[in-house]
């Protein structure tokens, strides 16, 4: 089993730690709460002082604080980045793929192998076999502990490189959800001011939702494609979607609905068309979102 060395005891990190002990791996760990890494004494971690006694004499450092300026103002630290060298650091602490490529630049200048990973789950599924956990930089250091990896969530996958491919990954992926649970927030708007019952709202929108998935897979496959121009299989125009998108801009003005969130969707139909691409696909919006 393998020796690690765990920095932070939050409530992502102890559900990490737990899972680790359980799979028999022997784990140090330091927290800036001592209170915290001490507490997880009865499970098995052995607790130390500093961040430098944490990794010191491990396989693998994981790190799993705040953010990437907590993780920094322990990692920079010459006795930590000192401690690091020929061992795997293992990045868990949630950043922008900038960062993630910064740690990694730093970390390989400094003799560290490195991984950047994007937890895509919340603590109480750490472990399960259904979980996934996205890791980017060394290949040959995620396929060494690669049984580690997936007895933390069972989906856990290299996918590039790059350090920071998992956090752009983790973005684009949370970008997806939060469109989704915004339009939700904008559906359930709608339906309380005009007294229509959510459970009602609920059962259409089931029954409507084989047309939204395949919009959703007719966009993402014209983007990847470059089909963004009108054809004779564009489902709808940008002219059309703007047509009924305004029936819903009514509705949040006449209705005092919080309009940010069509007042966003209606900027980017208002830019296209502004630039002669009403007859084009939806698709054509996807030019309007990254700065030429």
């Amino acid at each position: 089993m393998t020796t690690i060395g765990f920095l932070g005891a939050g409530r992502m990190g102890t559900a990490l730690v737990r899972t680790l002990l359980k799979n028999g791996h022997q784990v140090q760990v330091w927290n800036r709460t001592a209170e915290k890494a001490e507490a997880l004494s009865a499970f098995g971690v052995t607790a130390k002082q500093t961040p430098e006694e944490a990794i010191g004499r491990v396989d693998i450092a994981i790190v799993n604080l705040l953010d990437y300026a907590a993780s920094d103002a322990q990692l920079r630290r010459p006795a930590v980045t000192e401690a690091l060298k020929g061992k795997l650091l293992v990045q868990l602490t949630s950043g922008s793929p900038m960062t993630g490529r910064e740690t990694g630049e730093w970390a390989t200048n400094n003799g560290i192998a490195y991984l950047d990973g994007a937890i895509m789950a919340t603590p109480d599924l750490i472990g399960d076999p259904e979980t996934l956990v996205l890791y980017s930089g060394s290949r040959q250091h995620f396929e060494q502990y690669q049984a580690l990896f997936m007895g933390l969530c069972g989906k856990s996958a290299f996918v590039s490189e790059d350090f920071g491919a998992a956090s752009a990954l983790d973005s684009a992926i949370l970008a997806q959800m939060w469109g989704t649970l915004f339009g939700a927030l904008q559906a359930l708007a709608v339906t309380r001011v005009e007294k229509i019952d959510p459970d009602t709202y609920a059962t259409f929108l089931k029954q409507s939702q084989p047309v939204i998935d395949a919009a959703t897979k007719d966009l993402m496959q014209r983007v990847r494609d470059g089909r963004d121009h009108g054809d004779d299989a564009t489902l709808a125009s940008i002219a059309a979607h703007n047509a009924a998108f305004h029936h819903l801009r009514d509705i949040v003005r006449e209705r005092g609905i919080n309009p940010a969130i069509s007042d966003a969707f209606g900027s980017l139909f208002e830019a296209a068309i502004a630039k002669g691409h009403q007859e084009d696909d939806f698709a054509m919006l996807a030019r309007f979102m990254v700065a030429a």
